[in-house]
Protein backbone atom coordinates (compact mmCIF):
# COMPACT_ATOMS: atom_id res chain seq x y z
CA UNK A 1 0.00 0.00 0.00
CA UNK A 2 1.45 3.61 -0.76
CA UNK A 3 1.92 5.63 2.69
CA UNK A 4 -0.46 8.18 0.75
CA UNK A 5 -3.44 5.51 1.03
CA UNK A 6 -2.96 4.59 4.42
CA UNK A 7 -5.70 5.60 6.95
CA UNK A 8 -5.50 8.24 8.90
CA UNK A 9 -6.87 8.05 12.43
CA UNK A 10 -8.10 11.58 14.16
CA UNK A 11 -9.88 10.98 17.24
CA UNK A 12 -13.00 8.73 16.38
CA UNK A 13 -12.61 9.67 12.98
CA UNK A 14 -10.97 7.46 10.39
CA UNK A 15 -9.70 9.07 7.09
CA UNK A 16 -9.49 6.69 4.20
CA UNK A 17 -6.68 7.64 2.89
CA UNK A 18 -4.24 11.11 3.50
CA UNK A 19 -5.66 13.23 0.86
CA UNK A 20 -7.62 16.41 1.76
CA UNK A 21 -9.72 18.43 -0.64
CA UNK A 22 -8.33 22.13 0.65
CA UNK A 23 -10.63 24.76 1.30
CA UNK A 24 -12.09 26.66 -1.81
CA UNK A 25 -13.81 29.68 -2.16
CA UNK A 26 -16.48 29.24 -5.12
CA UNK A 27 -18.23 32.18 -4.99
CA UNK A 28 -21.33 31.11 -5.70
CA UNK A 29 -23.59 31.53 -2.95
CA UNK A 30 -26.62 34.03 -2.29
CA UNK A 31 -27.39 34.86 1.33
CA UNK A 32 -24.58 32.33 2.40
CA UNK A 33 -27.21 29.17 1.60
CA UNK A 34 -25.54 26.16 -0.24
CA UNK A 35 -26.69 25.03 -3.13
CA UNK A 36 -26.48 22.66 -5.95
CA UNK A 37 -23.01 24.06 -7.22
CA UNK A 38 -22.08 23.35 -3.85
CA UNK A 39 -22.90 19.60 -4.14
CA UNK A 40 -21.30 18.89 -7.24
CA UNK A 41 -18.29 21.11 -6.20
CA UNK A 42 -17.68 18.78 -3.24
CA UNK A 43 -19.56 15.70 -4.15
CA UNK A 44 -17.47 15.26 -6.96
CA UNK A 45 -14.35 15.03 -5.07
CA UNK A 46 -15.89 12.67 -2.37
CA UNK A 47 -16.47 10.60 -5.40
CA UNK A 48 -12.64 11.18 -6.89
CA UNK A 49 -11.50 9.21 -3.52
CA UNK A 50 -10.55 12.22 -1.47
CA UNK A 51 -10.39 11.24 1.98
CA UNK A 52 -11.80 14.60 3.62
CA UNK A 53 -13.55 16.95 1.74
CA UNK A 54 -13.26 20.07 3.67
CA UNK A 55 -15.97 23.12 2.71
CA UNK A 56 -14.66 26.53 1.30
CA UNK A 57 -14.64 29.07 4.16
CA UNK A 58 -18.40 29.07 5.17
CA UNK A 59 -18.86 32.52 7.68
CA UNK A 60 -19.92 32.76 10.73
CA UNK A 61 -21.55 35.95 10.44
CA UNK A 62 -22.89 38.13 7.38
CA UNK A 63 -20.06 40.69 7.78
CA UNK A 64 -17.42 37.93 8.29
CA UNK A 65 -17.63 36.87 4.65
CA UNK A 66 -15.02 37.76 2.02
CA UNK A 67 -17.52 38.96 -0.93
CA UNK A 68 -21.38 38.58 -0.95
CA UNK A 69 -21.37 35.36 -2.49
CA UNK A 70 -19.43 33.70 0.36
CA UNK A 71 -21.04 30.17 1.84
CA UNK A 72 -22.45 31.26 5.14
CA UNK A 73 -22.77 28.90 8.33
CA UNK A 74 -24.59 32.19 10.45
CA UNK A 75 -28.39 31.11 10.34
CA UNK A 76 -29.90 27.57 10.88
CA UNK A 77 -31.80 27.83 7.99
CA UNK A 78 -28.59 27.10 6.31
CA UNK A 79 -28.34 23.77 7.36
CA UNK A 80 -30.81 21.43 5.78
CA UNK A 81 -28.77 22.19 2.44
CA UNK A 82 -24.82 21.31 4.21
CA UNK A 83 -27.18 18.31 5.39
CA UNK A 84 -27.34 17.12 2.35
CA UNK A 85 -24.06 17.47 0.67
CA UNK A 86 -22.47 15.62 4.14
CA UNK A 87 -25.04 13.12 3.49
CA UNK A 88 -23.47 12.72 0.04
CA UNK A 89 -19.88 12.59 1.00
CA UNK A 90 -20.29 10.05 3.93
CA UNK A 91 -21.97 8.11 1.04
CA UNK A 92 -19.32 8.15 -1.06
CA UNK A 93 -16.65 6.87 1.63
CA UNK A 94 -15.32 10.24 2.13
CA UNK A 95 -15.22 12.31 5.78
CA UNK A 96 -17.82 15.49 5.10
CA UNK A 97 -15.41 18.97 6.76
CA UNK A 98 -16.30 22.58 7.22
CA UNK A 99 -14.19 25.14 7.37
CA UNK A 100 -15.12 28.27 9.56
CA UNK A 101 -14.53 31.70 9.15
CA UNK A 102 -14.05 35.43 9.48
CA UNK A 103 -12.66 37.49 6.79
CA UNK A 104 -12.33 40.51 8.76
CA UNK A 105 -10.57 43.59 7.48
CA UNK A 106 -10.40 41.64 3.83
CA UNK A 107 -14.41 40.91 3.89
CA UNK A 108 -17.32 43.03 1.17
CA UNK A 109 -15.23 42.61 -1.57
CA UNK A 110 -15.23 41.92 -5.04
CA UNK A 111 -15.06 38.10 -6.13
CA UNK A 112 -11.93 37.33 -7.96
CA UNK A 113 -13.42 37.44 -11.45
CA UNK A 114 -14.85 40.71 -10.66
CA UNK A 115 -11.36 42.51 -9.98
CA UNK A 116 -10.65 43.79 -6.68
CA UNK A 117 -11.75 46.09 -4.23
CA UNK A 118 -14.70 46.93 -1.96
CA UNK A 119 -18.29 46.07 -2.00
CA UNK A 120 -20.55 49.18 -1.34
CA UNK A 121 -24.00 48.23 0.63
CA UNK A 122 -25.54 49.59 -2.73
CA UNK A 123 -24.14 46.86 -4.10
CA UNK A 124 -24.36 44.09 -1.75
CA UNK A 125 -21.52 45.00 0.57
CA UNK A 126 -21.56 45.71 4.27
CA UNK A 127 -21.15 49.18 6.14
CA UNK A 128 -18.85 48.12 8.54
CA UNK A 129 -15.30 45.09 8.16
CA UNK A 130 -13.99 44.52 11.49
CA UNK A 131 -10.51 44.17 12.42
CA UNK A 132 -8.14 43.93 15.63
CA UNK A 133 -6.68 47.22 14.16
CA UNK A 134 -7.67 50.45 11.82
CA UNK A 135 -5.67 49.39 9.33
CA UNK A 136 -6.61 48.65 5.69
CA UNK A 137 -5.34 45.53 3.73
CA UNK A 138 -4.66 48.32 1.31
CA UNK A 139 -5.91 51.60 -0.73
CA UNK A 140 -8.78 50.14 -2.84
CA UNK A 141 -9.73 47.66 0.61
CA UNK A 142 -12.11 49.31 2.91
CA UNK A 143 -11.36 50.76 6.36
CA UNK A 144 -12.01 48.51 9.28
CA UNK A 145 -13.44 49.32 12.50
CA UNK A 146 -11.24 48.15 15.64
CA UNK A 147 -13.26 45.36 17.16
CA UNK A 148 -14.39 46.57 20.96
CA UNK A 149 -14.33 44.26 23.73
CA UNK A 150 -18.24 43.41 23.75
CA UNK A 151 -17.42 42.94 19.67
CA UNK A 152 -14.76 40.52 20.46
CA UNK A 153 -17.27 38.51 22.19
CA UNK A 154 -19.25 38.31 19.54
CA UNK A 155 -17.03 36.80 17.11
CA UNK A 156 -16.38 33.96 19.59
CA UNK A 157 -19.96 33.61 20.16
CA UNK A 158 -20.55 33.69 16.31
CA UNK A 159 -18.10 30.69 15.93
CA UNK A 160 -19.12 28.53 18.86
CA UNK A 161 -22.70 28.90 17.32
CA UNK A 162 -21.32 28.32 13.75
CA UNK A 163 -19.64 25.11 15.30
CA UNK A 164 -22.93 23.72 16.56
CA UNK A 165 -24.78 23.96 13.37
CA UNK A 166 -21.48 22.31 11.41
CA UNK A 167 -22.64 19.16 13.93
CA UNK A 168 -26.14 19.16 13.18
CA UNK A 169 -25.44 19.56 9.65
CA UNK A 170 -23.96 16.12 9.65
CA UNK A 171 -19.71 17.24 9.31
CA UNK A 172 -17.43 15.01 11.29
CA UNK A 173 -14.28 17.81 11.23
CA UNK A 174 -14.16 21.51 11.61
CA UNK A 175 -11.35 23.86 10.99
CA UNK A 176 -10.80 26.97 12.21
CA UNK A 177 -9.41 29.51 9.65
CA UNK A 178 -6.71 31.74 11.12
CA UNK A 179 -4.77 32.27 7.75
CA UNK A 180 -4.70 34.42 5.07
CA UNK A 181 -4.84 37.34 6.40
CA UNK A 182 -8.77 36.78 7.75
CA UNK A 183 -10.00 38.46 11.35
CA UNK A 184 -7.91 35.36 13.12
CA UNK A 185 -4.82 35.77 11.49
CA UNK A 186 -4.89 39.42 11.77
CA UNK A 187 -4.89 39.43 15.26
CA UNK A 188 -1.74 37.07 15.51
CA UNK A 189 0.68 39.30 13.20
CA UNK A 190 1.81 42.63 14.15
CA UNK A 191 1.53 44.25 11.08
CA UNK A 192 -1.99 44.05 11.14
CA UNK A 193 -2.88 44.41 15.09
CA UNK A 194 -1.51 47.26 16.92
CA UNK A 195 -3.78 46.76 19.98
CA UNK A 196 -2.74 47.98 23.57
CA UNK A 197 -5.35 45.94 25.42
CA UNK A 198 -4.67 42.31 25.95
CA UNK A 199 -5.38 41.42 22.34
CA UNK A 200 -2.40 43.28 21.34
CA UNK A 201 1.57 43.43 21.80
CA UNK A 202 3.28 40.44 23.06
CA UNK A 203 2.90 37.09 21.70
CA UNK A 204 0.97 35.64 24.21
CA UNK A 205 -1.38 38.89 23.51
CA UNK A 206 -1.89 38.58 20.08
CA UNK A 207 -2.17 34.79 19.81
CA UNK A 208 -5.14 35.38 22.61
CA UNK A 209 -8.29 35.51 20.41
CA UNK A 210 -7.12 32.28 18.15
CA UNK A 211 -6.93 30.55 21.59
CA UNK A 212 -10.19 31.33 23.32
CA UNK A 213 -11.71 31.00 19.45
CA UNK A 214 -10.79 27.64 19.70
CA UNK A 215 -11.92 27.28 23.06
CA UNK A 216 -15.42 28.44 22.32
CA UNK A 217 -15.45 26.18 19.31
CA UNK A 218 -14.90 23.21 21.79
CA UNK A 219 -17.65 24.00 24.02
CA UNK A 220 -19.77 22.64 21.62
CA UNK A 221 -17.99 20.50 19.13
CA UNK A 222 -17.97 16.84 20.56
CA UNK A 223 -14.49 15.44 21.99
CA UNK A 224 -14.36 12.26 20.12
CA UNK A 225 -14.63 14.59 16.74
CA UNK A 226 -11.63 16.50 15.66
CA UNK A 227 -10.52 20.06 15.34
CA UNK A 228 -8.19 21.50 12.86
CA UNK A 229 -7.05 25.08 12.79
CA UNK A 230 -5.41 26.41 9.50
CA UNK A 231 -2.29 28.81 9.66
CA UNK A 232 -0.09 31.00 7.79
CA UNK A 233 3.24 29.62 9.19
CA UNK A 234 4.82 33.28 7.79
CA UNK A 235 3.54 36.48 6.52
CA UNK A 236 6.70 36.57 4.21
CA UNK A 237 7.10 40.14 4.93
CA UNK A 238 9.88 41.66 7.34
CA UNK A 239 8.71 42.29 11.12
CA UNK A 240 4.99 39.77 10.47
CA UNK A 241 4.47 36.98 11.87
CA UNK A 242 6.67 33.85 11.23
CA UNK A 243 7.65 30.03 11.58
CA UNK A 244 9.16 30.22 15.11
CA UNK A 245 6.03 31.87 16.19
CA UNK A 246 3.87 29.31 14.41
CA UNK A 247 5.67 26.72 16.03
CA UNK A 248 4.50 28.13 19.56
CA UNK A 249 1.24 28.90 18.20
CA UNK A 250 1.42 25.22 17.37
CA UNK A 251 2.08 23.94 20.95
CA UNK A 252 -0.55 26.02 22.65
CA UNK A 253 -3.26 24.79 20.43
CA UNK A 254 -2.34 21.19 20.94
CA UNK A 255 -2.56 21.90 24.60
CA UNK A 256 -6.37 23.37 23.28
CA UNK A 257 -7.11 19.92 22.19
CA UNK A 258 -6.57 20.92 18.65
CA UNK A 259 -5.73 17.78 16.40
CA UNK A 260 -3.91 19.18 13.73
CA UNK A 261 -2.28 22.35 11.90
CA UNK A 262 -2.92 23.17 8.15
CA UNK A 263 -0.01 24.56 6.87
CA UNK A 264 -0.31 27.50 4.71
CA UNK A 265 1.49 31.25 4.49
CA UNK A 266 0.61 34.66 3.50
CA UNK A 267 -2.33 36.52 2.60
CA UNK A 268 -1.81 39.03 5.54
CA UNK A 269 -0.33 42.00 3.62
CA UNK A 270 0.23 42.99 -0.50
CA UNK A 271 3.97 43.47 -0.17
CA UNK A 272 4.96 39.97 0.58
CA UNK A 273 7.62 38.10 -1.21
CA UNK A 274 6.68 34.52 -1.61
CA UNK A 275 9.41 32.13 -2.84
CA UNK A 276 6.78 29.80 -4.93
CA UNK A 277 7.73 26.51 -5.94
CA UNK A 278 6.94 22.90 -5.85
CA UNK A 279 6.08 22.20 -2.16
CA UNK A 280 7.06 25.46 -1.27
CA UNK A 281 5.05 25.22 1.95
CA UNK A 282 5.85 21.78 2.82
CA UNK A 283 9.04 22.70 4.93
CA UNK A 284 6.35 24.60 7.36
CA UNK A 285 4.65 21.36 7.92
CA UNK A 286 7.38 19.67 8.12
CA UNK A 287 9.35 21.83 11.06
CA UNK A 288 6.02 22.85 13.17
CA UNK A 289 5.00 18.09 12.98
CA UNK A 290 8.59 17.93 14.52
CA UNK A 291 8.88 20.54 17.06
CA UNK A 292 5.42 21.15 18.39
CA UNK A 293 4.91 17.48 17.72
CA UNK A 294 1.59 17.69 16.65
CA UNK A 295 0.05 16.29 13.32
CA UNK A 296 0.12 18.74 10.38
CA UNK A 297 -1.41 18.66 6.73
CA UNK A 298 0.46 19.93 4.03
CA UNK A 299 -0.55 22.88 1.15
CA UNK A 300 0.72 24.72 -1.91
CA UNK A 301 1.53 23.79 -5.08
CA UNK A 302 1.27 19.57 -4.68
CA UNK A 303 0.68 18.55 -8.41
CA UNK A 304 1.68 15.29 -8.81
CA UNK A 305 0.90 11.75 -7.17
CA UNK A 306 4.72 11.46 -6.59
CA UNK A 307 5.08 14.37 -4.57
CA UNK A 308 2.40 13.59 -2.61
CA UNK A 309 3.47 10.09 -1.75
CA UNK A 310 7.05 11.69 -0.77
CA UNK A 311 5.82 14.16 1.79
CA UNK A 312 3.72 11.37 3.85
CA UNK A 313 6.56 8.57 3.03
CA UNK A 314 9.49 10.78 4.53
CA UNK A 315 7.23 12.15 7.40
CA UNK A 316 7.26 15.66 6.57
CA UNK A 317 3.45 15.70 7.28
CA UNK A 318 0.37 13.85 7.87
CA UNK A 319 -2.13 14.85 5.48
CA UNK A 320 -1.74 16.57 2.15
CA UNK A 321 -4.21 18.95 1.33
CA UNK A 322 -4.69 19.83 -2.31
CA UNK A 323 -6.53 22.60 -4.07
CA UNK A 324 -5.87 23.78 -7.71
CA UNK A 325 -4.94 20.11 -8.34
CA UNK A 326 -8.36 18.78 -7.53
CA UNK A 327 -10.02 21.57 -9.36
CA UNK A 328 -8.30 20.43 -12.78
CA UNK A 329 -8.90 16.44 -11.58
CA UNK A 330 -11.61 15.81 -9.27
CA UNK A 331 -10.34 12.14 -9.30
CA UNK A 332 -6.80 13.17 -8.84
CA UNK A 333 -6.93 10.36 -5.98
CA UNK A 334 -8.22 7.40 -8.11
CA UNK A 335 -5.49 8.33 -10.81
CA UNK A 336 -2.54 8.47 -7.64
CA UNK A 337 -3.19 5.11 -6.44
CA UNK A 338 -3.35 3.40 -10.11
CA UNK A 339 0.27 5.22 -10.54
CA UNK A 340 1.79 4.77 -7.33
CA UNK A 341 0.44 1.17 -8.09
CA UNK A 342 -1.96 0.87 -5.28
CA UNK A 343 -4.08 -2.09 -6.30
CA UNK A 344 -6.18 -1.57 -2.99
CA UNK A 345 -8.22 1.72 -3.61
CA UNK A 346 -11.78 0.80 -4.28
CA UNK A 347 -13.61 3.07 -7.28
CA UNK A 348 -17.25 3.87 -7.16
CA UNK A 349 -19.11 0.98 -8.59
CA UNK A 350 -20.50 3.27 -11.11
CA UNK A 351 -17.07 3.77 -12.78
CA UNK A 352 -15.56 0.19 -11.93
CA UNK A 353 -15.08 -0.08 -15.54
CA UNK A 354 -13.42 2.46 -16.54
CA UNK A 355 -10.66 1.87 -13.95
CA UNK A 356 -7.31 1.67 -15.29
CA UNK A 357 -5.82 -2.25 -15.37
Amino acid sequence: MAHLFTPLQLRTVTLRNRIAVSPMCEYSSEDGFANDWHLVHLGSRAVGGAGLVLTEAAAVSPEGRISPQDLGIWKDEHIPMLQRITAFIAGQGAVPGIQLAHAGRKSSTRRPWEGSGTVTPADGGWEDVYAPSAIPFNDVYPMPVALTQEGILEVLNDFRKAAARALQAGFKVVEIHAAHGYLLHSFLSPLSNQRTDEYGGSFENRVRMLLQTVESVRAVWPKELPLLVRISATDWAPGGWDLEQSTQLATLLKAEEVDLIDCSSGGLVPHQKINLGPLYQTPFAETIKKEAKIATGAVGLITTAQEAESIIEQGKADMVLLARELLRDPYFPLRAAHLLGDTGVKWPVQYERAKPR
